[in-house]
């Protein structure tokens, strides 16, 4: 490969053909899809929900760039796989990014920069506050029942951020957000630093979500679902007390395994005597010393050619041990696989210094995936992509090789000519736009 003079670039040939490139291709985006997003922000109005919860210190007058706008073209950047803010001096110049962010004149990564760095515990509520108010707008009835489903996961830090903290189980440096999901849909992202408690603030947490819940919808039935790092007397206490069920993992300990002994033998005998895996549930009453009340555990016997794999659940839901285990518990899966998603939209780059700029950092990635899951839901639904992850949605859908041309009053986007998917765009911009 050669570059001359005229910045020409000049490969080797194809089939006695000369290969020349330049970078004068006029206006092409890579990201022609996020028009796609941009229908779903209009169809729930998310970013502007959220702008209007923000605090705006700056002098009326001397404002170039509005919050709902910087807002915006950070959340698409977001969901187009743009995840620093030194990708904004030249995605400020694309044309679709101005047309998703709605404003043609975009903000630079310094003014994107001091943005972040406004942001207090305020901010953090706020959009928390909102995702709730989304997750209730998304239903139009009310549901039976709402299975909550809490988790904590590691976000390594990338230098000396304020509030990072040593993880010995992790083995790095990282924060500890704390996630909240109802299915898919995403209630609450909470940056934590990592030398507390994993359960540390979910008491209050799922206080103030089922006091908004119950306002809205009194008669639901809620269930909260989490690892054994949330089995804790205050938290399961408190829902005994408010009438919300719960099935909690409970890590095993000599007494846990001395009452579920004879089931394991069981368990063990029948794989020896038939060579397949091996499932057995029974339940017991059990009590930790610093517990306020005897609760009722659930034991899986699990034995295959590995060896014996116990596991136990504490819950407060009558019925049947293994179907609780296997229906309610198990689906907790899947709520990993959401967290996970988190990270393919850069909830992971907490490289910030100031603390509340990093849970800023997390909520925007949030607010990137609520999009994002909007459109799987209202416009993938029965598809190919009904169950892909926001990682697949993006290079499918929202990467996407596009010429731009501009003329007075219109402007026309050409899409790539070979794009895979052709009809299913078109079918989510049908399910999406308005008629």
């Amino acid at each position: 490969m050669q570059e001359n003079s005229r910045k020409t670039i000049t490969f080797s040939s194809s089939k006695r053909r000369t290969l020349e490139a330049d970078f004068d291709g006029g206006q092409v985006s890579s990201d022609g899809g996020l028009l796609l997003v941009r229908e779903a922000d209009r169809k729930l109005n998310l970013i502007r929900s959220v702008s209007r919860r923000l605090h705006d210190p700056r002098q009326e007058g001397k404002v170039q760039h509005a919050v709902e706008t910087m807002l915006r073209q950070r959340v698409m950047g977001l969901c187009a796989g743009w995840e620093d803010l030194n990708d904004a001096e030249q995605l400020r110049h694309d044309t679709i990014h101005q047309i998703a962010a709605g404003d043609e004149a975009l903000a630079s990564a310094p003014t994107l920069c001091r943005f972040e760095n406004r942001q207090s515990r305020a901010t953090a509520l706020a959009v928390n506050a909102e995702f709730v108010e989304q997750f209730i707008a998304s239903h139009q009835k009310a549901p039976a029942k709402l299975i909550l489903d809490f988790d904590a996961t590691d976000t390594p830090v990338h230098g000396k951020q304020e509030g990072r903290f040593f993880h010995g189980y992790y083995d790095c440096y990282c924060f500890l957000p704390l996630y909240v999901f109802c299915g898919d849909q995403l209630l609450v992202a909470y940056l934590r630093p990592s030398n507390i408690d994993p359960a540390r603030h979910a008491a209050a947490i799922l206080k103030l979500l089922v006091r908004r819940l119950r306002q809205e919808w009194p008669r639901t039935k809620i269930v909260l679902r989490a690892d054994s790092g949330f089995c804790r007397d205050l938290l399961l206490s408190w829902c005994d007390r408010n009438d919300v069920k719960y099935v909690v993992g409970i890590a095993r300990n000599e007494r846990l395994l001395a009452a579920g002994a004879k089931l394991m033998r069981q368990a063990e005998r029948e794989f020896t005597r038939t060579g397949n895996k091996q499932r057995l549930f029974e339940g017991f009453d059990y009590a930790a010393l610093t517990w306020s009340r005897v609760r009722w555990v659930i034991a899986k016997a699990e034995h295959t050619d590995k060896g014996s794999n116990p596991r136990f659940v504490i819950t407060n839901i009558v019925g049947d041990p293994q179907k609780i285990y296997d229906r309610r518990y198990c689906a907790r899966g899947e709520m990993e696989n959401r967290v996970k998603e988190q990270m393919m939209l850069c909830a992971d780059r907490v490289s910030a210094h100031r603390w509340w700029a990093n849970q800023w950092r997390l909520l925007l990635s949030g607010l990137a995936y609520t999009l994002i899951e909007s459109l799987r839901r209202l416009a993938l639904a029965g598809t190919e992509l009904a169950e892909a992850t926001c990682e697949t949605i993006q290079l499918n859908l929202i990467k996407i090789g596009t010429v731009v041309v501009r003329k007075l009053t219109t402007v026309r986007l050409h899409f790539s000519s070979h794009h895979p998917l052709q009809d299913l765009f078109r079918h989510a911009a049908r399910c999406l736009c308005p008629p």
